[in-house]
């Protein structure tokens, strides 16, 4: 069994990924028909980078080819760090983006970030929403990120909130959607530090938000698909569960690490891992130590976990050339151009036992990558709540699966209400990778 508890809830330029409307466009079936599902979410992913920076205001920052860097400090200030305790002066540069119109009212938004901070810098991101009453949120920080963990502990920030909405680790989410009060608009900012003897500095290649409007609901209608049946692609395959017991500093391996983990088969697939180097404070008797290291470098210390879901794609984006973000999908359907382009996809799912066949546990919150799909249609998943690494490839029944990852409510076991993630998912692959073409879905 994998646990990570859900929370309540690039090319050069400005990018957007529009997710938007009320139905998806009519996808042909293997027999030659066609079927259309109605959507009743909206979604958008909207960021920065390249050319995109001067949208922005600039405080001791500069745009270079590389990314967004700390160039003139604008000041210094000390960092307490609330899990090492210790106290710290940083120079300090700021990178605000421009007031950005969601394109509907929203009920959460994820931020996600691609940076390199090398030794002695690290940064922070910051969101200040826009409600549609025309009044501002607090400026809520979304993390505090540094690759390593040599000079910040990587952290979240609870107790974050006013009376409308809050911060949950990742997500900032309206509190009582019911109420009508929703995120018009939002901004964000992004604070980069270095030691202020230093001139190195981190570079800041893209940051960018998800925003969406996922109404309550326990059941989706299912979409047809057809473009990736009988694909499946080669990714490595890691089990979760041989790490039982691994390293309680970083939450202790076995079901605590879905997220890592699944991570973890996505960068190597695409031919990246840690370096031998990197993986030497490993126990060598331990197998596979790059999801060990994965785990490490992804553990939020103030959520004592590795399931941050920003964390996750801002570890897969500092090996050389990936970069990735935190989305929500509408469907399978959807999911299937990834698959089509090469591209698995990370998915969050929670589910009772009973409601997803071969699986053999129930969760939560859970992360998985789906690598393809059977020749009639049902997925592919490498599945890391296995007993171990051979065991990793399942196949599951589409509209058991399409289910439980698009929900946002299901029931509990004891017959309550739980949360579901809404489609959550890691898109992560080589810049040099296009993404997918998708009707009604542009700039991914």
């Amino acid at each position: 069994m994998a646990l990570t508890t859900l929370r309540a809830i690039a090319a050069a330029g400005v990018t957007a990924l529009a997710l938007l409307g009320t139905t998806a466009p009519a996808t042909g079936s293997p027999a030659g028909g066609t079927a259309t599902v109605a959507h009743d979410e909206q979604i958008t992913w909207q960021g920065w980078s390249g050319t995109g920076w001067s949208a922005g205001t600039a405080a001791g920052t500069t745009a270079t080819a590389a990314g967004l860097t700390l160039t003139t400090p604008i000041g210094t200030t000390v960092y307490k760090d609330p899990h090492s305790k210790a106290r710290r002066t940083w120079a300090y540069g700021t990178w605000t983006s421009p007031l950005t119109e969601v394109g509907f009212d929203a009920t959460e938004l994820v931020a996600s970030w691609n940076a390199d901070t090398p030794a002695g810098t690290w940064l922070q991101v910051e969101l200040q929403g826009t409600y549609t009453t025309g009044t501002l949120t607090p400026w809520y920080v979304l993390g505090r990120w540094a690759s390593g963990d040599g000079d910040i502990r990587r952290t979240s920030v609870d107790k974050q909130g006013d009376k409308t909405s809050s911060v949950w680790t990742d997500t900032f989410a309206v509190n009582d959607p019911s109420a009508g009060v929703l995120l018009r608009a939002y901004q964000l900012r992004v604070t980069l530090y270095r030691d202020p003897a230093s001139t190195v500095s981190p570079v800041l290649r893209s940051v960018g938000a998800m925003s969406s409007a996922v109404p309550n609901r326990f059941t989706v209608a299912p979409s047809a698909g057809h473009i990736a049946w009988g694909t499946e692609l080669t990714v490595p395959r890691y089990s979760q569960e041989i790490h039982a017991g691994q390293y309680p500093e970083y939450d202790g391996g076995g079901e605590a690490w879905c997220s890592p983990t699944s991570t973890e088969m996505v960068v190597e697939y695409w031919g990246r891992k840690p370096s031998l180097a990197e993986t030497s404070w490993v126990d060598p008797g331990y197998a596979d130590p790059t999801v060990d290291h994965a785990a490490r470098m992804t553990y939020d210390y103030q959520y004592q976990g590795t399931g941050n879901w920003p964390f996750n794609t801002a570890y897969a984006a500092t090996f050389p050339g990936l970069e990735a973000k935190v989305t929500r999908l509408h469907s399978l359907d959807e999911l299937e151009h990834f698959i089509a382009a090469g591209i698995p996809v990370v998915t969050s799912q929670s589910f009772l036992a009973s409601e997803l066949d071969g699986a053999g546990y129930g969760t939560a919150g859970h992360l998985m990558v789906v690598v393809g799909f059977t020749a009639t249609g049902d997925v592919v998943a490498n599945d890391p709540a296995s007993p171990d690494d051979a065991a990793v490839r399942h196949v599951y029944r589409r509209d058991q699966f399409e289910q439980i990852w698009l929900r946002t409510r299901r029931v509990t076991a004891s017959g309550g209400t739980g949360s579901g993630s809404g489609g959550i998912a890691y898109l992560i692959k080589p810049a040099t990778v296009a993404w997918p073409s998708v009707a009604g879905s542009t700039n991914w």
